[in-house]
């Protein structure tokens, strides 16, 4: 479907193709999404970007065979309950929404790889998230988290220190690093303002001792590293 203006009231017709596998409806001026869509079971990549949804409907919740979700720059406010569902996914873009909390039931994405949460207004991570062992990359820059969840350091599979876009705190008012026995997988680096510097594997010392003893400036953030 070209990017265009497309209504949900003339989505309908695309119920009629039960065999598509790719569906692009990003940069429209959708602000919902018809039911029918739960009939596209064949669907294995589909793009909501830059619309006006602020819910999604539970018959998505059918899409088994999705594996790519885009559905950044929208108004959703929350992790509908449906996206929690959809076990095949390995790609969801949240980005640029209005997302307060994620649900528990998000640990039911077991084969998710990436998951982007980039310019929410989240507040903390359920420890839920740390059962996403196929995570690797996670992008949590600019939202309004203080601290990670204490298991943190049990996604194991997140590139740290090899590739710098694998995990994004930037722009998170971060006070603390999960608890010492959390990161047994991981070292501690440094403590860096990640909005005006790149990731500095040298820089420890008095960073190095103010992370373990839990004192993080106010504004600053920590980096983990394998």
């Amino acid at each position: 479907v070209a990017r265009g203006a497309i209504s949900a009231g003339r989505m309908n017709p695309a119920t009629r193709l039960k065999n598509l596998t790719l569906l692009y409806m990003d940069s429209n001026n959708l602000k919902k999404i018809p039911a029918e869509i739960g009939t596209l079971r064949h669907l294995e990549r589909l793009t909501l970007s830059n619309n006006h949804l602020n819910t999604l409907p539970p018959e998505m919740g059918a899409l088994q065979r999705l594996h790519s979700l885009h559905l950044a720059n929208n108004s959703l406010t929350h992790l509908p309950a449906a996206l929690c569902q959809l076990r095949s996914l390995t790609f969801l873009d949240l980005s640029d929404n209005k997302i307060r909390t994620i649900p528990s039931s998000i640990r039911q994405l077991e084969k998710l790889e990436t998951l982007l949460l980039l310019f929410n207004s989240l507040e903390n991570l359920p420890e839920d998230v740390c059962l996403l062992r196929n995570l690797r990359t996670l992008w949590l820059g600019n939202n309004h988290l203080r601290s990670l969840p204490p298991r943190f350091g049990e996604l194991v599979n997140l590139d740290w220190g090899y590739n710098y876009c694998s995990c994004n705190f930037e722009g998170n008012p971060l006070e603390s690093p999960p608890p010492e026995d959390s990161y047994n997988h991981f070292i501690i680096y440094g403590c860096i303002n990640l909005s005006h510097e790149m990731l500095q594997p040298n820089v420890q010392s008095e960073k190095m001792n103010s992370i373990e003893s839990g004192r993080i400036e106010s504004g600053k953030h920590f980096v983990v590293c394998k």
